[in-house]
């Protein structure tokens, strides 16, 4: 069977660009997205668009409008978020219709970059803490740990030589990703960006500004606070207390959550392979991912998660 991306052509896109009220000039390129589809669009009057076509079956009508309802919230408190100027459904897909907004990865060694997307991070957190997403999930070890593995243990994708040792590894990182979550306690799930890594923050000389809230769910802040960390010990401590210099003008960090940092990194592992293994079928992700359907990548898989267990064992970051 075609993927139902197939139906995807050139005209349809176009064709939905015209149906929002925005005149292409027939010239449209496509962008960096594999979960969804994402094209720039020329316009006959010069400008450009960018049109996001939602993947099929993956969220719900109301639960895409809770993104984009989300976005325009934050938009009109001034946050530099890229919201939706259209919404709508053309030939089955849904899709949005965004500004063009251009810009550069941010340099994540510049102690005043850190801060100054601390302080917009603390910004969308304080607007996201004060009510809640009804049909969007939660992020947490069920959605994120249990369910990919089950799903993935059910595959023919691991090599049956290693299918023992990553079944251990896993079962061994989700117990330390559940005695993490033990330490912190219970905390507060807010309304969040949720894929908050550096490819979805665009740099100009104005500051930052964030894109694609497509991930936006419930959970805690931390989520979006440990993709800006890397390095050592010492380093991501540097960063996150950069980070929180800004972040905490406008929110405040409950310091428990510090405990979740790697039990979020751990899980992020976890289900970003059961990601790629359920979109297998779509034909841009062998293409994409080579590497994935092979014994170099689950070898690899199960170093990380072997690190994952010491490194949540150790006492979290202090900044």
């Amino acid at each position: 069977m075609a993927h139902p991306y197939a139906a995807l052509t050139p005209d349809v896109v176009l064709d939905a660009c015209d149906a929002a009220g925005f005149r292409a000039d027939g010239r449209l390129l496509p962008l960096n997205s594999y979960e969804n589809r994402v094209y720039q669009v020329w316009l006959e009057d010069g400008s450009a668009r960018v049109l996001k076509f939602y993947r099929p079956g993956r969220w719900s009508a109301e639960q895409i409008e809770e993104e984009h309802a989300f976005a325009r919230e934050l938009a009109e408190r001034e946050i530099p978020v890229v919201a939706p100027l259209y919404t709508g459904v053309h030939a089955g897909f849904r899709f949005a219709l965004y500004p063009r907004r251009g810009g550069r990865p941010p340099n994540l060694d510049d102690p005043k970059a850190l801060e100054w997307i601390g302080r917009f991070i603390g910004r969308i957190h304080a607007v996201g803490a004060a009510a809640s997403f009804r049909s969007r999930p939660l992020l947490d070890i069920a959605a994120f740990g249990d369910e990919p593995r089950a799903f993935l243990l059910a595959s023919n994708f691991i090599p049956p030589d290693l299918l023992a040792a990553w079944k251990a590894v896993t079962e061994q990182a989700l117990a330390g990703i559940r005695h993490c979550h033990e330490r912190a306690g219970k905390v507060k799930s807010i309304r969040l960006h949720g894929d908050c890594h550096p490819g979805n923050i665009l740099w100009t000389d104005a500051g930052p500004h964030f894109v694609d809230l497509d991930d936006a769910r419930m959970g805690p802040a931390a989520q979006d606070l440990w993709m800006l960390l890397s390095g050592d010990r010492a380093s991501m401590n540097r960063q996150l207390s950069d980070v929180l210099a800004g972040y905490e003008d406008f929110a405040e960090l409950d310091r428990r959550e510090l405990h979740l940092i790697e039990a979020l990194r751990s899980l992020r592992l976890i289900h970003y392979s059961a990601w790629i293994a359920r979109r297998w079928d779509d034909p841009a992700f062998p293409a994409a991912f080579p590497w994935f359907n092979t014994q170099r990548y689950w070898q690899d898989r199960i170093l990380e998660l072997r690190e994952q267990i010491a490194l949540m064992a150790e006492s979290p970051l202090n900044p």
